[in-house]
């Protein structure tokens, strides 16, 4: 492969481009943009990752919809609030439009609740170690911010266990 110019159209690969794909479609799921950027590293073309990746949204073997579902449902199960959920979905390449509609859908205001109280009651210890309330209420509002749930949320959740 002629890594000088690689849309050389003497150099085309496609089969081995698609073999990749495949293969790395093996381990999870992953959006389009990640496949694209897991093939560019590896010196296909533009052409060949292009032909790789139809077969592969022809196959439906990558589906961005399906894909966001399953990391919504993870980062949800890791206890992130809605907020970091979107950072996360945004960093894997997914649109934000996109990502809206269906993190509006899989996580209602219910369920970041739920997702806030059930860790914020995991790591109950490290917030009763401190003994002055002030402190308490800060560590709390920090950790439960950098988890990516709201300020109403985060009050929620300070006024109930404070």
């Amino acid at each position: 492969m002629n890594l000088a110019d690689p849309d050389n159209s003497k150099d085309r690969h496609p089969k081995k481009a698609l073999d990749t794909a495949l293969r790395i479609l093996t381990r999870r799921d992953h959006s389009r943009y990640e496949l694209v950027q897991k093939l560019k590293q590896r010196g296909f073309s533009r052409a060949d990752i292009d032909d790789a990746v139809a077969s592969c949204e022809r196959f439906d073997y990558i589906n961005d919809e399906r894909t966001l579902q399953v990391y919504i449902r993870q980062l949800k199960h890791k206890g992130y609030g809605k907020k970091r959920i979107q950072l996360e979905l945004k960093k894997k390449g997914f649109r934000s439009s996109h990502i809206q509609g269906i993190l509006n859908q899989a996580v209602s205001e219910t369920d970041e609740m739920d997702g806030a109280e059930r860790i914020f009651k995991k790591n109950l210890k490290r917030f009763e170690r401190e003994p002055e309330a002030l402190k308490r209420r800060a560590k709390i509002y920090r950790f439960l911010h950098a988890r990516g749930f709201s300020p109403a949320i985060i009050a929620e959740m300070v006024k109930k266990y404070s």
